[in-house]
Protein backbone atom coordinates (compact mmCIF):
# COMPACT_ATOMS: atom_id res chain seq x y z
CA UNK A 1 0.00 0.00 0.00
CA UNK A 2 1.27 3.45 -0.90
CA UNK A 3 1.54 6.40 1.45
CA UNK A 4 -0.97 9.25 1.27
CA UNK A 5 1.48 11.95 0.19
CA UNK A 6 4.22 10.84 -2.14
CA UNK A 7 6.11 13.47 -4.08
CA UNK A 8 7.74 13.01 -7.44
CA UNK A 9 11.21 14.33 -8.19
CA UNK A 10 10.19 15.67 -11.58
CA UNK A 11 7.28 17.66 -10.16
CA UNK A 12 9.50 19.10 -7.43
CA UNK A 13 12.02 20.18 -10.05
CA UNK A 14 9.37 21.89 -12.17
CA UNK A 15 7.96 23.84 -9.24
CA UNK A 16 10.99 24.76 -7.17
CA UNK A 17 14.11 23.93 -9.17
CA UNK A 18 17.00 26.33 -9.64
CA UNK A 19 16.20 27.17 -13.27
CA UNK A 20 12.57 27.91 -12.45
CA UNK A 21 13.67 30.23 -9.65
CA UNK A 22 16.05 32.08 -11.94
CA UNK A 23 13.38 32.61 -14.59
CA UNK A 24 11.42 35.20 -12.60
CA UNK A 25 12.48 38.34 -10.69
CA UNK A 26 10.87 37.04 -7.47
CA UNK A 27 12.63 33.71 -7.88
CA UNK A 28 15.95 35.46 -8.30
CA UNK A 29 15.25 37.25 -5.02
CA UNK A 30 14.70 33.87 -3.37
CA UNK A 31 18.09 32.65 -4.64
CA UNK A 32 19.71 35.91 -3.52
CA UNK A 33 18.28 35.57 -0.02
CA UNK A 34 19.35 31.94 0.26
CA UNK A 35 22.89 32.86 -0.86
CA UNK A 36 23.00 35.67 1.72
CA UNK A 37 21.87 33.28 4.43
CA UNK A 38 24.57 30.80 3.39
CA UNK A 39 22.33 27.90 2.41
CA UNK A 40 24.07 24.74 1.27
CA UNK A 41 21.50 24.16 -1.48
CA UNK A 42 19.93 27.09 -3.33
CA UNK A 43 17.29 25.14 -5.23
CA UNK A 44 16.11 21.57 -5.49
CA UNK A 45 18.82 19.35 -6.94
CA UNK A 46 17.86 16.18 -8.72
CA UNK A 47 20.36 13.53 -7.72
CA UNK A 48 20.61 10.51 -9.98
CA UNK A 49 21.25 7.27 -8.18
CA UNK A 50 24.46 5.51 -9.16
Amino acid sequence: MKRTLEGTKKKRQRVSGFLVRMSTPGGRNVIRRRRAKGRHSLGIQYKKRA
